[in-house]
């Protein structure tokens, strides 16, 4: 990884963090996120995987509209470190704990 992408990937971190911490303490059964992204293709190819611990906890977000909140949170954090997503949708998905032991045996390398 050369300087700029390390950089860069410091700066999505650096983002992220904060987006998390203020999940952790308002969203239901929210456990922690993670990111994968191509750099040759950034940040078209940039993938925020937010992980709950139960598809129930899933759908209750889904069901409250707090999943569109995650999305403007995600979004505005990056733009902060000038990162700008077109479409938040296609950037941020939302899975869980329960949904990887199930059909990866909780190996979330696999998954992702």
């Amino acid at each position: 990884m050369n300087k700029t992408i390390k950089k860069l990937d410091n700066n999505v971190i650096k983002a992220l963090t904060v987006a998390c911490e203020s999940f952790k303490d308002n969203i239901n059964g929210f456990e922690w996120l993670t990111h994968t992204a191509d750099y040759s293709n950034f940040p078209a190819s940039l993938v925020v995987t937010c992980v709950f611990d139960t598809n129930q906890s899933i759908a209750d977000t889904k069901d409250k509209a707090l999943d569109i909140n995650m999305r403007k949170i995600i979004q505005q954090q990056l733009l902060k470190v000038g990162i700008l997503l077109k479409d938040a949708r296609r950037n941020v998905c939302l899975d869980s704990e329960e949904a990887c032991l199930a059909e990866h045996k909780g190996d979330w390398n696999a998954r992702i």
